[in-house]
């Protein structure tokens, strides 16, 4: 956390790309029925959402460990969700092929989560 380039939790890529992500999550499940409202829907926005805000509140406590910890909160919820995107598919609530970029997007941000999360330690074992 020491880049002088990052003064804010909105400076990091992982964050922009986590906010990206949520955004498609909730255009997607716009399109899901009504009476998935308290369902899916809302199991996707609620992990969707949570992605990001897990790593701007870990950023801002200021502490690797904290930081990494909550990282890796957004990375369970980034699982979760993909998970009920899948389960949508396999019910029918949404094609498999609409899913297609979001899952692709959901691996590049777990890697780069993952990237972020080893980054960290590496620094702090130093």
């Amino acid at each position: 956390m020491a880049d002088p380039s990052i003064n804010s939790y909105r400076d990091l890529r992982v964050w922009q790309d986590a906010m990206t992500l949520a955004e498609s999550c909730y255009r997607l499940t716009r399109q899901f029925p009504r009476d998935e409202l308290f369902g899916l829907t809302s199991q996707i926005r609620r992990a969707a959402g949570s992605i990001p805000a897990n790593i701007a509140e870990g950023h801002g406590r200021e502490n690797t460990g904290s930081f990494v910890q909550h990282l890796r909160i957004s990375q369970g919820s980034l699982k979760e969700m993909e998970t009920h995107l899948l389960l949508a598919d396999r019910v029918g609530v949404v094609p498999g092929q609409d899913l297609q970029p979001i899952l692709a997007r959901c691996e590049s941000l777990g890697k780069m989560i993952r990237a972020l999360i080893r980054s960290l330690q590496h620094k702090a074992a130093k």
